[in-house]
């Protein structure tokens, strides 16, 4: 078992995608990193899974490839409702893998850069403290057990959990419960559903279906909180959404759950997007929380910890980064959240429907103006990480 350090550059809470980037990347500096993470082995989460070409990017940095851990490829997308479907080429090649698998990578990864890992170990609170280095201030972080931390900076990772005293704003769409359950799919539905992610609408909610590592299928839903209540629970919710959606009924016709019943979460903070008060570093859902059908979630949790990384090494304040991740996600977290809050009406559904029926072309727009800008992607160069420098390598961001 690690023991905890009494003190440390960075601390980091969360052992997540946010978290461990983060953790990484400024171990790549030289700095000393404690990464705090309160699971002792990594676990299913409510995700849909998808890795986007910006999260790939991200991860290729410092030599994760997500292929080599079983992921699957996705290059075009299904959107089902009703007896409706829409098929059209994502306009980026994705990937697909459980976060079990990807967290515990990223967690391994980090150790081997140098970060001192804590596993099972839960941040009972966090308080500023005196000063550790002459002219600077500091964090102490108390553990469950009763240990203490001190550091420079804390980097806040926890996910959709908020901690003791740290507690997010208002969001603009919180009334979902979000589900997830992995299938084992017929022999005939896996070859139709490999490259594909598939989307579908239903009464009260949406979600996605694609294949994770080993031919598993993951299903993840959002579902509006008064329509759950009134199907009296998931088994009424699977068998309504199986009725109202053909394709979606077609691809689970066969299929054996491979759990005995899936994961749960509520509220889901959808169109979070905001600074957090009294000088944390918020990365990943801690700093913005975009809904789920953009699978853009895993790639804004690694861009954020990229970004406030750098900031951090540069010498820069928390509100410089919190304004340079605003402008970054302002625009595609505006339209994302209009786009969710009307797919879970009925008026919203059946035009969108419709609408995608008679121009399809319209989910690849949708694609490319729900995700992060391209030119806001960080390289590595300049902190020790082989990054390489050729067509298409994006320049380093400055703050």
């Amino acid at each position: 078992m690690t023991i905890a350090p009494s003190a440390a550059d960075h601390l980091v809470i969360g052992g997540g995608p946010a978290g461990s980037m983060a953790a990484i990347w400024l171990a790549a500096a030289g700095r000393d990193v404690v990464l705090i993470e309160r699971e002792r082995a990594a676990r299913h989460k409510v995700c849909g899974e998808f890795l986007s070409c910006e999260a790939v990017h991200y991860l290729h940095q410092f030599g994760i490839d997500p292929r080599d851990l079983g992921a699957e490829s996705i290059r075009a997308l299904h959107l089902s409702s009703g007896n409706t479907v829409v098929t059209e080429q994502l306009p980026f090649q994705a990937l697909s893998l459980s976060r079990r698998v990807l967290d515990e990578a990223l967690l391994q990864h980090a150790r081997q850069a140098g970060c001192c890992v804590l596993r099972g170990a839960a941040v009972e609170s966090v308080t500023l403290s005196g000063n550790i280095k002459p002219g600077a201030g500091g964090w102490t972080a108390v553990l469950a057990n009763g240990a203490a931390i001190r550091a420079q900076t804390v980097f806040l990772a926890t996910g959709k959990h908020d901690i003791h005293g740290f507690h997010r704003s208002p969001c603009r769409q919180s009334d979902l419960i979000g589900f997830k359950l992995y299938w084992q799919l017929d022999p005939a539905a896996i070859l139709a559903l490999r490259g594909f992610m598939d989307l579908f609408l239903f009464p009260g909610g949406y979600g996605g279906l694609s294949l994770v590592e080993n031919s598993a299928a993951n299903l993840c839903l959002v579902v509006r909180r008064s329509v759950l209540r009134k199907l009296s629970g998931w088994p009424a919710l699977l068998a309504s959404i199986r009725t109202a959606n053909r394709h979606f009924g077609q691809l689970l016709s066969g299929a054996q759950p491979l759990w005995p019943r899936p994961l749960a979460i509520s509220p889901i903070p959808y169109g979070f997007l905001g600074p957090h008060p009294r000088g944390l570093w918020c990365i990943g859902d801690q700093a913005a929380v975009i809904p789920s059908f953009t699978g853009d979630g895993v790639s804004i949790a690694l861009h954020s910890a990229a970004l406030a990384a750098e900031a951090c090494l540069a010498g820069a304040d928390i509100c410089t980064y919190n304004r340079a991740l605003h402008t970054q996600l302002r625009r595609s977290m505006s339209i994302a959240t209009w786009l969710s809050r009307a797919a879970v009406t009925n008026f919203g559904r059946i035009l969108a429907t419709s609408a995608l029926s008679l121009f399809p072309a319209a989910i690849e727009t949708i694609a490319r103006v729900t995700r992060i800008p391209q030119a806001a992607l960080i390289d590595g160069v300049g902190i020790g990480v082989g990054v390489g420098t050729g067509e298409g390598a994006h320049a380093r961001t400055r703050i």
